[in-house]
């Protein structure tokens, strides 16, 4: 087989040739250097480790804190015939074993794992005896402490150099300020590493803010205006709801996303939206990591964003067919103090975290000095009720003992369903005359589970309700009535989430070794919001130019599609044809320059530079570069 990375490209990617800098990523990698990766969101960030790998013998070694985008990648990776595993919380112990086993003597291509399973000798002791060709850290702003959602864990990289100290690392991420692009370097050690760093600019995509009092009714302005697929970002699940529905009944499509849909849910909401079914997709911010969309027209958000970060991650997903998108933020008078409101004030002090972690360890009755990767099923709201918690202020808890590799938080929803049937065989079939309706549900129950009369059997409601061929909701709803109607006991329980005990528990130690690392946390959390609302107050300063700025890039000119620069264009004072072709040419003197360059540079509206770009033309001062651009004739 062909092993240059086009025809690698081609052969499990069906592409002829690669994006900007992805082949030069690729060669460096491949001549064994240190790479760091600086690539907007949908940049095609995952080839450039995914084709090295599969050029070089051996396992490429995947450290990401993202479960949901690690599991996608396995399973795009496993439907291209590509061998890859993801090592995720609630795996047993034998479980575990065996899948390292795999790594080693299974050919294997990748194993995606979070940072903080490298703390486990097992882990580290099956890494050293497996062939690996790379290690590529997703995320990789995670390690530097000023970087959005700092890790500890990702300090736990280092063990992988110590364990193949041979193996060079690519780190990848989206979004990092040059101070964090540093700081990530030193902290995984590179020495004279290749640096590619791609502009954010996203010459097609125009950032708009709004003030509206009434954002619903500009809502349906825009959605109706711009007939493309949507994303609209809100605040919390129950908006998603209220927003899908509200629009469905202006006879706007949409559907809605957001952590606790099961599984079966979720699919289905996506697809209807992914295949053009539904317009819009309502979603929290659980939704849009690895989603590839290339026609989404606007993304817009009904509240604040809580970082920049976050939002230029958002917003980029609009647009990546190249086709003019939108990223409308829409704001009013209250918005400055819902943001505050919803992530600052709801930040938990040290003692509150110390607080929920010891109510933590009761609740699951984890004894001291134990609990190190137990794995349980959480319902958030349960707990929250038996402890009197604020609900928003304890999950902020938990998310930072996440981040800080204390415990593990998966969103997951989950039904836990024990039955048992304590009726003779006879009278369930003579019940089942009487309820037809119950047969297939009930039958499908019986052939798959022997013991259910014997004891209290957890069933699978999702394989069940599949062969039954109904909903799991209704199949939810037979198992209540048989219960009352004293066929079978039912003990059924609710979960949103799995909660991973990461380390044994120690208590105020356990926080204490991390208090430093909160307190920086919270300090950036209060510059980030900063950040936003300056962001969404600054009507002199062209948008593109506010985010690009925020991220390091300073040599650039407005973009002439925002909400700023359209204002500026509409206001420009008229200027007369001399005056503008002398500005133009003194503009030309510095080098060859784009009429929308020259447009926003001047702030002039586009018909009347057109028009003397054309006389300048005619009189033969300017000419016309092969990319298109205007230069002096002497030059």
């Amino acid at each position: 087989m062909n092993k240059h990375p086009v025809n690698i490209l081609e052969r499990y990617w069906k592409f002829t040739s690669f994006r900007e800098n992805q082949e030069a990523i690729i060669n460096a990698v491949l001549e064994g250097e240190d790479v760091f990766a600086l690539m907007p969101t949908g940049g095609g960030k995952s080839i450039c480790f995914q084709i090295p790998a599969l050029i070089k013998e051996g396992i490429c070694i995947v450290v990401s804190p993202l479960i949901a985008l690690m599991k996608d990648q396995v399973q795009n990776l496993n439907n291209r015939g590509i061998k890859s595993l993801a090592i995720t919380s609630g795996i047993s112990n034998n479980e575990l074993d065996a899948l390292l086993d795999n790594c080693i003597y299974g050919n294997y291509k990748f194993l995606y794992l979070s940072p903080e399973r490298l703390q486990q000798e097992l882990v580290q002791d099956r890494i050293r005896q497996m062939n690996v060709n790379l290690i590529a850290v997703d995320e990789a702003h995670c390690i530097s402490q000023w970087g959005n959602d700092f890790r500890p864990a990702y300090g736990n990289i280092l063990k992988l150099r110590q364990l193949h100290p041979s193996i060079n690392i690519i780190a990848l991420t989206a979004t990092a300020k040059p101070k964090v692009v540093e700081d990530t370097m030193k902290q995984l050690d590179f020495i004279s590493p290749k640096i590619f760093t791609q502009s954010f600019f996203r010459e097609n995509l125009s950032y708009i803010v709004l003030h509206e009092e009434d954002k619903y009714y500009k809502l349906e302005t825009i959605l109706k205006k711009y007939q493309g697929p949507s994303i609209i970002y809100v605040r919390n699940r129950k908006a998603t709801i209220d927003v899908s529905t509200l629009l469905n009944s202006k006879n706007i499509s949409a559907t809605y996303y957001h952590g606790g849909l099961n599984m079966t849910e979720k699919d289905s909401n996506m697809s209807a939206w992914m295949q053009n079914q539904k317009q819009v997709m309502v979603a929290t911010n659980a939704f849009g990591m690895g989603i590839d969309k290339p026609d989404v027209k606007t993304v817009i958000h009904l509240n604040l964003p809580e970082s920049l970060e976050s939002y230029f991650q958002e917003a980029g997903r609009a647009g990546r067919n190249g086709e003019i998108s939108y990223a409308v933020i829409l704001k009013n008078k209250n918005d400055e103090v819902l943001v505050k409101n919803q992530f600052l004030k709801v930040l938990p002090s040290i003692e509150f975290i110390k607080q929920v972690y010891r109510k933590l360890c009761n609740y699951f009755q984890i004894s001291y000095g134990e609990g190190g990767y137990q794995t349980f099923d959480f319902d958030f709201n349960s707990f929250c009720k038996t402890y009197n918690y604020n609900g928003t202020l304890c999950y902020n808890a938990l998310l930072t003992l996440d981040r800080n590799g204390v415990i593990s938080l998966t969103k997951q929803f989950k039904n836990k369903v024990l039955i048992k049937f304590i009726s003779t065989n006879s009278s369930i079939f003579k019940y089942l005359e009487n309820h037809p309706k119950l047969d297939a549900a009930v039958k499908s129950i019986l052939r798959s589970y022997g013991g259910v009369f014997d004891h209290e059997t957890n069933i699978n409601t999702s394989k069940i309700a599949d062969k039954a061929s109904m909903s799991e909701h209704s199949l939810i709803q037979i198992l209540k009535q048989l219960a009352k109607d004293g066929i079978i006991t039912l003990n059924h329980s609710k979960t949103d989430a799995q909660i991973t005990f990461i380390e044994p528990r120690e208590d105020d130690k356990t926080i204490n070794r991390i208090s430093t690392i909160i307190k920086q946390q919270n300090k950036l959390k209060d510059q980030q919001v900063s950040a936003v609302i300056n962001y969404i107050n600054n009507s002199d300063v062209c948008k593109s130019m506010q985010l690009l700025n925020y991220f390091g890039e300073n040599d650039i000119a407005p973009c002439g599609i925002c909400s700023v620069c359209t204002k500026k264009k509409k206001n420009a004072p008229t200027i007369n044809q001399q005056d503008l072709k002398n500005k133009i040419i003194t503009l030309l003197e510095t080098g060859e320059k784009s009429s929308r360059y020259i447009s926003n540079t001047l702030e002039c509206n586009d018909t009347d530079i057109k028009k003397v770009l054309k006389l300048l033309l005619e009189h033969q001062i300017i000419t016309i570069t092969k990319t298109n651009k205007y230069k002096l004739s002497h030059l």
